[in-house]
């Protein structure tokens, strides 16, 4: 995820006036936070755009444990990281809960500063390390390197070699923009001649496949393209 971006962070709780109050204090702390009041609201929405989520255990329908359970088994969202908030405090509980994946477990009741600094010790463990040179990642547009796989939101996506090379390009080098030229040079085999033209109609191609990211490739009319975050 774009490291330059509020991370965003989802409360799950069926409290909601401790969900006011956590959303409050994070969007203080500057954090981007949404919150959904059960955990098949939280499954309404696109997780894949959070950078942590926190986790009420005892909720109606599906239980916290549960949730996390279903995200952790979902390999869009298996990386997020999970804290859980609940009065569950026992040691079997706490053991279930990172035996589930989870990266800390918090006790009710608690205090905002604990939730804060714990909160921040997880995003810092999770994202302090470069970003392996095996993955390109945008918020819910992920390029496999190793395996060549392009995933949008958790759904993968049928490119061609040449339009996986342009969005591999541009995403690696997110902000500088590449003139049409610089783009034939080093996507297409010096021994094939192609006009500028292909460069826009595989642009065009290539965007419509990436979905709502398709935005993210902006055209600098006069200069080139470019990917913008």
């Amino acid at each position: 995820m774009d490291t330059t971006k509020k991370k965003r962070i989802l409360i799950v709780d069926d409290e909601s006036d401790l969900c006011e109050i956590l959303k409050f204090n994070l969007s203080s702390a500057g954090y981007q936070a949404d919150a959904a009041g059960s955990a098949s609201e939280a499954l309404d929405k696109d997780l894949t755009q959070y950078d942590l989520l926190l986790l009420d255990v005892m909720m109606p329908g599906m239980s916290g444990f549960d949730l996390a359970q279903h995200i952790k088994g979902d390999e869009a969202t298996a990386n997020i990281p999970i804290i859980f908030l609940t009065a569950l405090g026992t040691e079997d509980n706490k053991l279930h809960g990172f035996e589930l994946g989870a990266d800390d477990y918090i006790s009710k009741p608690f205090s905002i500063k604990e939730v804060l600094a714990r909160i921040k010790a997880v995003l810092g463990r999770t994202y302090t390390a470069p970003q392996s040179v095996h993955e390109l990642t945008y918020e819910g547009l992920k390029m496999n390197l190793d395996k060549m796989i392009v995933t949008v939101d958790g759904e993968s996506v049928s490119l061609t070699k040449t339009e996986y090379e342009l969005l591999k390009l541009l995403l690696e080098n997110r902000g500088q923009v590449f003139t049409r030229q610089e783009v034939l040079e080093r996507v297409w085999p010096r021994d094939v001649v192609v006009t500028d033209r292909t460069v826009d109609v595989n642009i065009t191609r290539m965007r419509k496949k990436i979905g709502r990211y398709s935005s993210c490739i902006v055209t600098r009319h006069g200069f080139g393209y470019l990917f913008v975050v």
